[in-house]
């Protein structure tokens, strides 16, 4: 083919449209850069649409809110603390640890990605979609709290004190609110950099009183 017949070939040829992918990451990567930017409660839908190139239709093929944009960029979040509690096959050999790790990977999720943790600790008291996911996930600890405090109060390694049940809710109500703290910077907040120590004493002294001396 010449190189005339080749350019005319070419230029009738549809250039390359976006997949759905495509778009979907880009209305994800839009509400990134516009939370760095400003609060959450003040992007709307046509910012979202307009910054990933789409009209405010096609954005509804992909989001049916706003709020489903930032449960798609919390979840990954959500679901990395979630894994702190599957070091709990460590507990018997080493308490200590297990429940240290357990904090620290809830508490390094959110504070490894500071944007996003500070949004999703100021959207639980402001999104109702949010608080849901956040609800549904914070009963499966509460739940995994209960159990493990019974079955060490069973082999005797913990002393029976409170019911297990309020221990374990007021222990995981504990986190989130000191990590919320945290990341939204109060000034009444436990330093980053000392909080997985401070909440690991105070979950072990509740736990285990002096058993563990």
């Amino acid at each position: 083919m010449s190189a005339p017949s080749a350019a005319r070939a070419n230029r009738g040829r549809r250039s390359a449209r976006p997949s759905g992918d495509d778009r979907e990451q880009a209305i994800l990567e839009t509400a990134r850069r516009l939370l760095e930017e400003k609060p959450f409660t003040e992007i709307s839908v046509d910012d979202l649409a307009k910054g990933a190139g789409l009209s405010r239709p096609t954005f509804y093929f992909y989001f049916p809110s706003k709020e489903a944009v930032l449960l798609s960029l919390l979840d990954p979040l959500i679901t990395r603390a979630d894994t702190g509690f599957a070091r709990v096959s460590e507990l018997r050999s080493d308490p200590p640890k297990a429940f240290r790790a357990g904090i620290h990977t809830f508490f390094d999720a959110f504070a490894s990605q500071p944007v996003m943790g500070r949004v999703g600790a100021q959207a639980l008291s402001t999104s109702p979609e949010v608080r849901a996911l956040w609800t549904q996930f914070m009963q499966r600890w509460i739940d995994q709290t209960e159990a493990l405090i019974n079955s060490e109060r069973e082999r005797g390694a913990a002393p029976e004190t409170i019911p297990a049940r309020e221990l374990a809710i007021a222990l995981n109500q504990m986190n989130e609110r000191a990590m919320v703290a945290a990341l939204t910077g109060e000034s009444a907040s436990v330093p980053a950099n000392q909080m997985v120590e401070t909440l690991a004493h105070i979950w072990m002294s509740s736990i285990y009183g002096d058993r563990l001396l």
